[in-house]
């Protein structure tokens, strides 16, 4: 995980996360001890343009992350695209 990585963090990251979130990697905070298999980060939190809204430090499990800029880390799920259903058209 590198500086300047997009994440999707939903329930796989971390139970923490009801409403998945986009976030902007800052650094990954690798001094803290933590459990094995879970990671802090400090990341910006985007809103649905793009923009930094909060910076937050967060407690994630690197497993679950989604990169959704085409990288991916060791052991990442990469971003899938959401299908949206699309209405059939009844002829008048």
């Amino acid at each position: 995980m590198k500086a300047g990585d997009l994440l999707r963090l939903d329930r796989t990251a971390s139970v923490q996360f009801c409403r998945p979130i986009t976030v902007r990697v800052i650094r990954e905070i690798a001094d803290r001890h933590t459990y094995d298999g879970w990671t802090w980060i400090e990341a910006y939190e985007l809103n649905a343009k793009g923009d930094a809204v909060a910076k937050r430090e967060l407690f994630v499990q690197p497993a679950g992350l989604h990169w959704l800029d085409g990288r991916a880390g060791e052991g990442a799920v990469v971003g899938r695209r959401v299908r949206t259903a699309t209405r059939k058209r009844v002829p008048a």
